[in-house]
């Protein structure tokens, strides 16, 4: 830890001058690579030289942030200066401070330091500090985390009674979700290892595969054994076996390869989870070869998100995310894996502070709401079995074709919208607004009532002709709005009227 000097201002940590250029070198690596391939291939010798200032280059840079920066805390700001040619000086006001997070990389953890982030909430700018020792960064996290949360009053307990058409609960409701600031840290929730089932029915990883197949594509031409005529002797070796077999052994490669990368960027990802609530803030840190900690302010939390897509549905699985202004990607901070859904309906539960939002049933939207839904359901049914028999009529092609689609796709349109019918609907209680979109992949937004700024209420022209709307409620949090599809128009603007009346009421012709 460095000493500040009389105007208070301090160095990062002294063992920087080893992660700086390190990092550097890593990203330059692949330029320095190559050139110095073409280079020594144009002149037909290798110059020792020519690697030593390659690489002095990116040391130098790497150098440069621990001499260019510093850093101050005064009674009512954090302050930081960096920069070389352009300086530049970057303040963020202590009851201002919303999110703290910190990240050590592999080599950073076995020095002992990590990355600190420093969030207002204003916008996506943060300030980073890259890098301090872990004790003097977790002290930074607590100290700056408490003075914004002193800064911030704690909301008086808030009692509602009202009951009316079912959309709310006469059960009272007080919130408690702010405990005070000595209480010591609870865990809300921590890694389970027999979660690593859901691994696997989660196709978040699919990107990884996404990605190995786009840079096989761009770069598999330069690969001696990817030319033609290598491609055509493994066709013919492969055809030479029974056809079903070729086809069974690569569905089995494709799921053990599946298996072991979807486990494995499940435990690279979320080791050693633990979700905490600690002095108004929720903080989630998990990592193996990269730690990271998110702290997530809880004034600022207006909500969640529970998300059961296709596959995790059928093993009783979910995600959540808590919606909040100013963290996050977006507002969404993901704070829970693919688990159990009991689990993520608990922590939910723990944060949002009350129990009914998560699992209590919602309020259909009544018959031309599951029209609407299957008609959308039968959408890719009719154009797929058009577009077939546009080609048998003027390509020639036979006739069963559009016979076979048509016989596939209307019943499993059938069966999506009817689910996506059972996942639509909303529920009103004394304190938050929930919304069911209609989609197979299940997912439930829950919002507070005092996070609603404004409402939208949307008409397309064939919800105008069944009577819906969408009720869009906008809010700071999350992707600022929340979204009630296919609702009745009266039951949308006395939806909106029972959550904030004093701005919908006096538009109404008969409040």
């Amino acid at each position: 830890m460095t000493r500040p000097d009389e105007d208070g201002w301090q160095r990062l940590d002294a063992r920087m001058l080893l992660i700086g250029p390190l990092d550097t070198l890593r990203q330059f690596a692949v330029p320095v690579v190559i050139a110095l391939v073409g280079i020594s291939s144009s002149r037909g010798t290798f110059d020792p030289g020519l690697l030593l200032i390659m690489l002095a280059v990116p040391v130098v840079l790497g150098l440069l942030p621990w001499l260019t920066t510093r850093y101050r805390i005064t009674d009512t700001q954090f302050q930081q200066r960096r920069g070389l040619l352009s300086r530049q000086q970057l303040t963020a006001p202590l009851d201002r401070v919303r999110s703290v997070d910190l990240e050590s990389s592999l080599l950073q953890r076995a020095l002992g330091l990590a990355k600190v982030k420093i969030g207002t909430g204003v916008d996506e700018t943060r300030i980073e500090l890259n890098a301090l020792s872990l004790a003097q960064a977790e002290e930074l996290r607590r100290f700056l985390l408490a003075r914004g949360a002193a800064a911030v009053p704690a909301p008086p307990p808030v009692v509602w009674t009202q009951s009316t058409d079912n959309q709310a609960s006469d059960v009272p409701f007080r919130n408690n979700r702010q405990p005070p600031p000595d209480d010591p840290p609870a865990v809300l929730a921590r890694i389970d290892w027999s979660w690593l089932r859901f691994a696997p029915f989660s196709l978040g990883r699919l990107a990884i595969v996404a990605g190995a197949v786009g840079v096989l594509a761009q770069w598999g031409e330069d690969l001696p054994f990817l030319d033609a005529e290598h491609i055509d002797a493994a066709w013919r070796w492969v055809t030479g076996f029974a056809l079903v077999l070729v086809v069974l052994a690569t569905l089995v490669v494709a799921l053990l390869a599946w298996l072991v990368i979807s486990v494995v960027g499940y435990v690279v990802q979320w080791w050693d989870l633990r979700l905490t609530r600690e002095h108004g803030t929720i903080r989630l840190a998990a990592g193996l070869l990269t730690t990271r900690s998110t702290s997530v302010e809880e004034a600022r939390v207006r909500g969640v998100e529970l998300v059961e897509p296709v596959l995790l549905r059928t093993v009783n699985g979910a995600e959540l995310s808590t919606l909040a202004t100013g963290v996050g990607e977006g507002g969404v901070t993901k704070v829970l894996p693919p688990c159990p859904r009991e689990v993520c309906q608990e922590v939910g539960q723990a944060i949002l502070g009350a129990p009914r939002p998560l699992v209590a049933a919602l309020v259909p939207h009544g018959p031309a709401a599951r029209r609407r839904a299957h008609v959308r359901a039968q959408r890719p049914a009719v154009v797929v079995t058009l577009g077939l028999l546009a080609a048998t009529g003027f390509a020639g092609w036979p006739w069963w074709p559009p016979v076979v689609a048509a016989l596939v796709l209307v019943p499993g349109g059938a069966a999506a919208g009817e689910v996506a019918y059972r996942n639509l609907g909303h529920l009103l209680t004394p304190a938050h607004l929930t919304s069911g979109d209609p989609a197979v992949q299940r997912r439930r937004q829950v919002l507070e009532r005092d996070g609603v700024i404004g409402w939208v209420i949307g008409q397309s022209l064939f919800q105008r002709r069944r009577g819906l709307a969408t009720l869009t409620a906008t809010t700071a949090a999350g992707k600022e709005r929340v979204a009630v599809r296919d609702l009745p128009l009266e039951q949308a603007v006395r939806l909106a009227a029972l959550v904030t009346p004093g701005a919908v009421v006096p538009f109404l012709a008969d409040p």
